[in-house]
């Protein structure tokens, strides 16, 4: 099989985190997705959250106006969202937990128990032409559910995988990513289109590119931090030629 092509989309979250740190217009989260565009981002992701606490509305209308790539609009599966979105019209909605006191997402959106509030949601935004992804575990229940409630696409959460990397605790790790491979090539086998993300670095970013199923990787909190230092535009050079190395190397 000849893997898609591995797009890259980059989450603009942190900028505006940094932004309303200060309560000005700067940095400006419109102005970071046009560069990461421009150094060769495939798509934006913005998370739009109850509290706004990052992204605020405005933003969201701005990026749709403004980019020339797709937008994802990460969000909860709440009325006042999907108002919104129906309004933004962005490429894509990936539905995804959330909690008010939750400093990031902990985990993936529970579709097996949420089904019957899940179902009439998805579907109006799939008569809307939004492409939906549900951020998910990569568990059998969860999979099966999301291609059941015709979400086309999924997007595993990475993060326990990539904290136990990050944290030398070499058995979790390798008992996550046998999940996440075994995840990957269950969706896909139910025709879903596989997504990742959720705390991937250059390392993690390159090992899961090399995984033939999976065609979008979404990053944004270690490649905000890495442009403080080296600045957004090599960030995203650096991390497109990670994971070209692990497609190579998945090809091989």
């Amino acid at each position: 099989m000849v893997p898609p092509p591995l797009r890259l989309g980059v989450n603009v979250d942190h900028v505006a985190t940094l932004r309303n740190a200060r309560g000005g217009a700067r940095p400006d989260p419109v102005r970071a997705a046009l560069l990461a565009i421009e150094a060769g981002a495939d798509g934006i992701t913005a998370h739009l959250r109850e509290d706004r606490r990052h992204i605020r509305d405005e933003d969201m209308a701005r990026l749709k106006a403004e980019i020339s790539k797709p937008l994802n609009f990460e969000m909860a599966a709440t009325d006042d969202m999907l108002r919104i979105s129906l309004a933004t019209r962005p490429h894509a909605v990936c539905l995804v937990p959330e909690r008010r006191a939750e400093l990031t997402t902990e985990g993936g959106l529970d579709v097996v128990g949420q089904h019957n509030a899940l179902a009439p949601f998805i579907a109006r935004l799939n008569d809307a032409g939004i492409r939906v992804s549900l951020f998910i575990a990569a568990d059998p229940a969860q999979i099966e559910m999301a291609a059941k409630l015709r979400a086309p696409v999924i997007e595993i959460h990475t993060g326990a995988w990539c904290d136990a990397v990050v944290d030398g605790h070499a058995g979790k790790a390798d008992a996550e990513w046998k999940r996440i491979v075994a995840g990957a090539a269950l969706a896909r086998a139910a025709g879903l289109e596989v997504h990742a993300g959720h705390g991937l670095d250059y390392t993690t970013a390159e090992r899961i590119a090399a995984l033939p199923e999976i065609a979008e990787l979404n990053i944004g909190y270690f490649m905000i931090g890495e442009a403080l230092f080296v600045g957004l535009s090599e960030t995203v050079r650096a991390m497109r030629a990670a994971m070209e190395r692990g497609r190579k190397a998945g090809r091989a």
